[in-house]
């Protein structure tokens, strides 16, 4: 195979794919991900998902990471042979960075909802 040519069947060949696909309709592309074994986020006909509950359970998560992290790390301390420092240390990044991404979604909420007072009617 030389790195230098262009092989132009294989990209015709992926361009009539990604239009195949487009072409599909969304359950079918639905199935699709079904039988490969990937799971999509979708809102089932008749299921609300209602803001406040995706914030609630959002939260809850990060809450439970900490809770976890401060577990183990109490464990350790504790002397419990079956916790290891790089579990503990896991736990830690892990609830951190959780934490970090919730700060900066609370950040742009705030952010859009004064951009939103601030607008003239």
């Amino acid at each position: 195979m030389n790195v230098n040519t262009i092989d132009s069947g294989r990209i015709e060949a992926m361009l009539s794919q990604l239009r195949s696909a487009a072409q599909k309709p969304v359950h079918a592309l639905t199935d699709t991900a079904a039988v490969q074994g990937q799971s999509l986020n979708t809102v089932k006909v008749g299921q609300r998902t209602d803001f406040a509950d995706a914030l609630k359970a959002s939260l809850n998560h990060v809450n439970q990471s900490q809770v976890e992290a401060q577990t183990l790390g109490k464990n350790f301390a504790m002397g419990d042979d079956s916790v290891s420092l790089s579990d503990v240390m896991i736990a830690g990044q892990k609830a951190n960075i959780n934490f970090q991404a919730t700060l900066q979604v609370r950040n742009k909420m705030v952010s859009a909802y004064q951009e939103i007072m601030s607008m003239q009617v």
